[in-house]
């Protein structure tokens, strides 16, 4: 749960997988109103819908929070209790809150009891969690975890003892569901993915990501194939430079078809759906900004904006429509909001990097195969 931003004014479906379709869900509404943000009205009557079958998979409603965070249901112990967490393809971790825990992001929150869960035990090891916007401590147990139709049993859990600050108060899930590798995992423990993988729980070793924009309905996550319906044309795979995060290549990054030079000796992406933004590496970001247009005055509004360009990193282009949202300000005024931040730290390899969030997660269906170490992309439909 990274939330990056700068704000400028202005089916067909592989068998043996469990598919899980993101929804609207109930909003912070009266925190968000304070600061002059108004968001439109969903029905949180969706979060309760029933499971629905279709072929021979399992979906399951999960929630879409105004095109920041993209998080849904799964349940911890026996017999089962339910939390609300956000899919993260960069962190490795699983995590929820717990009754160990008292400030008051926890108890905003509904906390995990171990005590109720007759297949918990104990690891009796502390971990500290450190995100983009937050952290916090946690103690480390064993327990049975369902993902839709996924039992996945002895997996290393987080329950959170402390978790300062407003981050997770603020934040509309209980925990973090990581989905990168396990040399990333804090507390040497076992991410979900990897022991779906060692109980033999998947059709193929893959999940893949379909995400919507404008809080619109039929998000999912997918685990064990792909859902073909939800993209058109071919795949087009990247091989995994680094298995740590879900990292690659760029070798070339385009501004209206034309070359920039700024990846000529390559550059490095995190493909990240726990980050809302597109993050480019600090050293271009002013270029990136003049080159698309955006100006901003003292108050950081756009005071004078030529026709937004395309961006591409080599054949995947973002057009302006992914990464400026025209939104709603205090006082019933409009400004444009330009999704893309900056980041000083360097890849591994000390290439400049990226980090191709939700932004450009809109734009593309990406699958995640641990099979072959690599990153598939194709046109979301």
């Amino acid at each position: 749960m990274k939330w990056l931003f700068v704000t400028l004014a202005c089916v067909a479906l592989s068998e043996g997988f469990v598919r899980i379709p993101l929804k609207k869900g109930k909003s912070i509404r009266s925190h968000l109103r304070e600061q002059g943000v108004n968001l439109p009205l969903v029905d949180p009557g969706l979060k309760y819908e029933p499971y629905r079958t279709l072929a021979s998979s399992i979906i399951e409603p999960l929630l879409n929070y105004a095109d920041t965070t993209y998080y849904g249901v799964i349940s911890v112990g026996t017999p089962p209790q339910s939390f609300e967490v956000l899919f993260d393809t960069g962190s490795a971790n699983l995590w929820v809150d717990s009754v160990y825990c008292n400030t008051e992001a926890c108890n905003a929150h509904r906390k995990f009891d171990p005590r109720s869960s007759s297949t918990y035990y104990s690891k009796g090891q502390d971990i500290y969690l450190s995100y983009g916007s937050g952290s916090l401590y946690a103690t480390l147990g064993y327990d049975t975890v369902s993902v839709g139709a996924i039992v996945i049993r002895n997996q290393e859990v987080g329950l959170s003892t402390s978790e300062p600050g407003e981050t997770f108060y603020v934040a509309h899930f209980d925990g973090i569901f990581g989905l990168s590798y396990p040399s990333m995992a804090v507390g040497q423990a076992t991410p979900v993915m990897d022991n779906m993988i060692r109980q033999d729980l998947l059709q193929y070793n893959v999940f893949a990501f379909y995400l919507t924009r404008n809080e619109e309905e039929g998000s999912e996550v997918a685990f064990g194939g792909v859902d073909t319906s939800k993209y058109q044309g071919q795949i087009y795979w990247a091989p995994v430079t680094a298995e740590v995060y879900w990292q690659i290549a760029i070798n070339g990054f385009l501004i209206n078809n034309r070359a920039t030079g700024w990846c000529n000796e390559g550059c490095q992406a995190i493909v990240d759906t726990g980050t809302s933004a597109l993050t480019c590496p600090q050293q271009y970001l002013g270029y990136l900004m003049q080159a698309i247009g955006a100006q901003a005055n003292q108050n950081g509004g756009v005071i004078e904006m030529s026709p937004f360009k395309t961006l591409s990193f080599e054949h995947f282009p973002l057009p302006p429509s992914a990464y400026i949202a025209v939104v709603s300000a205090y006082g019933g005024n409009k400004y444009c909001r330009v999704d893309i931040s900056s980041t000083y730290l360097p890849s591994q390899n000390g290439q400049p990097l990226w980090i191709l969030g939700d932004v450009f997660l809109r734009q593309y269906y990406s699958v995640y195969d641990r099979q072959n170490n690599r990153v598939g992309f194709a046109l979301s439909v």
